[in-house]
């Protein structure tokens, strides 16, 4: 037995040797003069500290033999275990005794620092430190974050679909929200739910949240690949127009300007402003990342649609773009009115003329997203939602549209209802306005390869990646190609620079993947869009799933929301199939996984299986899939014993 009670200095203490917050390399502990076990920790009398502290005495003080043995046992059990402990002693007259030694409990910034400073010290591989990180940890690292030890007052939980959180007050409009950021308030988007017009009060806010939607809806992908916190599906909320307010369970009743906490990583909407911890990337997050490149051999690109989002891609160091959305440069400053403008367009030659003026607007965007990847490839996808959504329809809104295109209101509103689908994301979108409506894809191709030419002048070997988007037919690609060939070769004409480009096709329709053998035989590269290859191969809206999703996984139907999980048993099937008889019609095809999935583990190992050549996931992902893309690789070379 040893005894912390007795003759001489004797008692017993807790150590260890890291902020198990920070992981910084700090002694915290206490120690307990006559005392057993733990006693130290819950004493609030007569503990002393361990190293000389100016507010009480020490151990350090009062038996400095014995402080430096137990300095001395901790490198060795450091060593030993290859593990930051928290170490449990006794002194029995002076003699140190080790009774036990458990894991520090840590935070996932903690969790990354220790593990670094381990492997620099030689105690563990590096292999073995970007093996101990979990990669869902690491948004923790990325993004400001509740305090778990503050109180909360919870109004309603949704569905986390973009991590981390933010304050600020209730706004129910863009417009709203554009207005409180120019005004420097920081404010929550909360809307039924977010369609492509609300993009500019999404950039302004500091976190939205949406009363339907899932995880691939449009407020959950365009919060990840904004960064700032998103929940959505919080179904029992109520948007009362008409008091400008917001009902909560219970009856609370929240108005606009009123103070809430939007935790995107729990989901939780919190009333008021919510004690919050900052975001902490630093130089361990940045060297395990290093080390997890060494490792991978997967490529990771990121989705980013604006230069800003190409810089934030940079930042995380990701290899290149693969999702340039096109369709969201759109809804920036006056651009949405000449996309209405093209709308209304009467023939051909009228939207030329309204796309003639968008051209020089999108070019500058695509030359300064070159300029910024520095060579790196980037796959610009060409226009895919349907017409309707630039259209507004509240009457209000109809009324200054009509002024805008000089139209009388009836007009509009005849041209609006002419425009609306029943099932608006099976209907005239993708490749098929392309089809119908070539100009818009004429001037994509336009404005992109004249920013190639315009990189090629300041240096930069740019090779795009121009991407058709809901494909499922080979004669699609085949009559695209020519337009856009014939597109490439003017524009080689008219500034007599030569450039190449690369034709790609998004496999989002379960028929492309079925027909990918013969698709890819125009294709340079087929890449996997998970968000409509989910939706159209289970037959659901990944807008309104969310209402009951929750029960069928409650209720052992499906084993997870296909939706937040890549399903491997069905659409993983047809990903396998698309892949194989893609590389049966062209041998050197690329593969890419660029749906809301790419970036998970799940998806990552799936891929690596079946030999893909990248994936591309939101910006704030990109780390994420880094580190799981190495894990993937030694987790492979672990089970080949090697």
């Amino acid at each position: 037995m040893a005894l912390g009670v007795g003759r001489g200095e004797s008692g017993s203490g807790v150590i260890q040797f890291i902020d198990a917050t920070t992981g910084e390399r700090r002694i915290i502990g206490r120690y307990l003069g006559q005392s057993q076990g733990r006693e130290a920790l819950s004493s609030t009398r007569g503990a002393s500290y361990l190293t000389r502290d100016p507010r009480g005495p020490s151990l350090e003080e009062a038996c400095p033999e014995a402080f430096a043995r137990l300095l001395e046992a901790g490198d060795r059990i450091r060593t030993r275990l290859r593990e930051e402990m928290q170490i449990e002693f006794t002194l029995e007259n002076g003699q140190l005794r080790i009774l036990d030694a458990i894991r520090v409990p840590r935070s996932a910034r903690a969790a990354v620092r220790v593990a670094v400073a381990l492997a620099e010290d030689g105690i563990i591989g590096r292999d073995e430190a970007v093996m101990r990180v979990d990669p869902a940890a690491l948004p923790q690292l990325l993004h400001r974050q509740v305090d778990p030890d503050a109180p909360r007052d919870r109004l309603v939980t949704g569905i986390g679909a973009s991590p981390g959180a933010a304050s600020g007050r209730i706004v129910l409009t863009a417009e709203d929200a554009e207005a409180a950021a120019a005004r420097g308030e920081a404010c929550i988007l909360v809307r039924r739910e977010t369609t492509p017009e609300d993009i500019r009060g999404m950039h302004a806010a500091a976190a939205v949240l949406t009363i339907r939607g899932g995880m691939t809806s449009h407020a959950a992908v365009i919060g990840r690949g904004l960064g700032i916190p998103c929940v959505v599906g919080a179904a029992e909320l109520e948007i009362d127009r008409r008091r400008r307010a917001v009902i909560a369970p219970g009856g609370r009743i929240l108005h606009e300007g009123d103070l809430v906490t939007v935790d995107g990583t729990t989901g939780d909407v919190l009333m008021g402003a919510a004690p919050t911890l900052p975001a902490t990337p630093d130089d361990s997050f940045r060297r395990l990342l290093e080390w997890a490149d060494t490792f991978r051999d997967i490529g990771v690109r990121a989705n980013a649609d604006t230069p800003q989002d190409a810089r934030l891609a940079r930042d995380f160091a990701a290899e290149g773009i693969g999702l340039c959305r096109t369709e969201h440069m759109f809804f920036e400053g006056g651009r949405i009115n000449l996309m209405r403008e093209m709308i209304f367009a009467e023939d051909a030659g009228e939207r030329r003329a309204v796309l003639d003026r968008l051209l020089p607007l999108q070019r500058a965007d695509f030359a300064a997203i070159f300029r910024i990847m520095a060579g790196r490839p980037v796959c610009i996808r060409l226009f895919d939602p349907p017409l309707h959504e630039f259209l507004p329809s509240d009457r209000a809104a109809l009324r200054d549209l009509a002024e805008v295109v000089s139209r009388p209101l009836s007009e509009v509103e005849a041209r609006v209802d002419q425009l609306r689908e029943y099932n608006p994301m099976l209907g005239l979108r993708g490749v098929r306005l392309g089809i119908t409506v070539p100009e818009i894809y004429e001037m994509q191709a336009q404005a992109i390869f004249e920013a190639t030419v315009e990189a090629a002048q300041d240096g930069e070997a740019v090779v795009p990646e121009v991407m058709l988007p809901l494909v499922s037919a080979r004669r699609e690609v085949e009559m695209l190609k020519t337009r856009i060939d014939a597109v490439a070769s003017a524009v080689r004409s008219r500034t007599g620079v030569p450039f190449a480009y690369r034709l790609g096709v998004m496999v989002e329709t379960p028929r492309a993947a079925l027909r990918a053998a013969e698709i890819a035989q125009n294709a340079a590269f087929l890449s996997f869009g998970t968000n409509d290859l989910t939706q159209l191969t289970y037959g659901l809206s990944r807008d309104d799933a969310g209402r009951f999703l929750p029960a069928y996984v409650a209720q052992g139907i499906f084993p997870e929301d296909p939706f937040h999980a890549i399903d491997l048993e069905g659409v993983g099937e047809l990903i396998r199939i698309g892949a194989e008889r893609g590389r049966r019609g062209r041998a050197d095809v690329v593969l890419s996984l660029c749906g809301e999935h790419a970036g998970t583990p799940r998806a990552i190992e799936f891929c690596r299986r079946e030999g893909f050549d990248y994936v591309s996931c939101s910006p704030y992902r990109v780390p994420v899939a880094r580190l799981s893309a190495a894990q993937a690789a030694l987790r492979s070379r672990s089970a080949r014993g090697g």
